[in-house]
């Protein structure tokens, strides 16, 4: 395992919601170290509870209805789960930032996107008005932005979606955070755009030493970007290993289900090739999470008598790989 000391520690965290009629878990002991300058790439379905484990580390769980029902956050040793609000208030933007799924709901549009950038950096760095405006045309120039001192006055809704997530990543980076959390920092946005944005997060992790957690369904960008993976299945941690052990030596069923979806080109002609696998099933309601056994066994064709009553624990297959499968513990044929 990685000896380094990592700069962001999710420790047995679990999360809870009150509803009408019960309590139900969202997040079950989930996790994962992420270490100076590598990209952690966390994967799974909608409803896996990557996105609520980023919340969860940035505080911004409500309560109630949210509770944090264990578990430690670890920012170079500090719990953030023990800190005082102001405390986390300096934190949030400044040391962990986050770019958030879809840009046009995320920025306020009765304000200019320099405003808005020049408002994080004179909350967390005490600038003037002039430094931060300063500030903000610097930034839209650093993600690629064309004319940054015309864009530094616009409004959201004049920019293009492409834009407008330049935008979020740029806000995301004007204080130089040491932990940034792209969640699905590509949603929405055609091809090539989403290429130009994985190229800015790699450069900007270059220039900066940024550890990044980036949150994602897509395996490509997985491949590309991710130094290593996290596989998440209904609040749970699955699987989890280097990226290219994980993703050509899958061991978790669900791990192995995800890849396999991922439609390949081919040279053969139409008739002949193979119908693209699917995972039968959906992700359990969130009323289901908790159940004993393993939350993956209605969906798996590998089932074996102890998934339907006991959760496994993280069983060892390979440096640094590891998987919550029955079929790896010791013993199993």
């Amino acid at each position: 395992m990685n000896e380094k000391t990592p700069l962001l520690s999710i420790q047995d965290l679990s999360v809870e919601f009150k509803t009408r009629d019960s309590v139900v878990q969202v997040l079950h002991g989930v996790s994962l170290d992420v270490f100076e300058g590598e990209t952690l790439g966390i994967v799974g379905e909608s409803g896996c509870g990557k996105s609520m484990t980023a919340l969860g580390v940035m505080r911004l769980i409500p309560m109630p209805p949210g509770r944090y029902k264990d578990g430690r956050i670890l920012l170079r040793g500090e719990d953030l789960l023990q800190a005082a609000d102001q405390r986390i208030h300096d934190i949030r933007g400044n040391e962990i930032s986050m770019i958030f799924q879809e840009p046009m709901t995320s920025l306020n549009p009765v304000y200019t996107v320099g405003n808005q950038i020049a408002e994080t950096v004179r909350l967390h760095q005490n600038l003037g008005k002039r430094e931060a405006h300063d500030r903000a045309v610097e930034m839209l120039q650093a993600v690629g932005i064309p004319a940054p001192e015309r864009r530094v006055n616009e409004y959201p809704h004049q920019l293009s979606g492409g834009m407008r997530q330049r935008v979020m990543i740029a806000m995301a980076l004007a204080c130089n955070p040491s932990v940034l959390i792209a969640d699905e920092p590509t949603t929405a946005l055609d091809v090539t755009v989403q290429a130009q944005i994985f190229d800015l997060l790699g450069d900007i992790q270059e220039r900066f030493n940024t550890a990044i957690i980036l949150i994602t369904h897509d395996m490509g960008a997985i491949a590309e970007l991710a130094d290593r993976v996290v596989v998440m299945y209904a609040g749970r941690r699955v699987e989890e290993g280097p990226v290219d052990e994980l993703l050509q030596n899958p061991k978790h069923p669900y791990t192995k289900g995800l890849i396999e979806c991922v439609p390949h080109l081919v040279a053969e002609p139409p008739e002949v090739r193979a119908v693209l696998p699917e995972i039968r099933g959906v992700v359990p309601p969130l009323r289901d999470l908790g159940k004993p056994g393993c939350p993956f066994a209605p969906r798996c064709d590998h089932v074996v008598a102890a998934c339907r009553t006991e959760m496994p624990g993280a069983f060892p297959v390979g440096p640094d790989h590891q998987t919550a499968c029955w079929l790896y513990s010791e013993g199993a044929s």
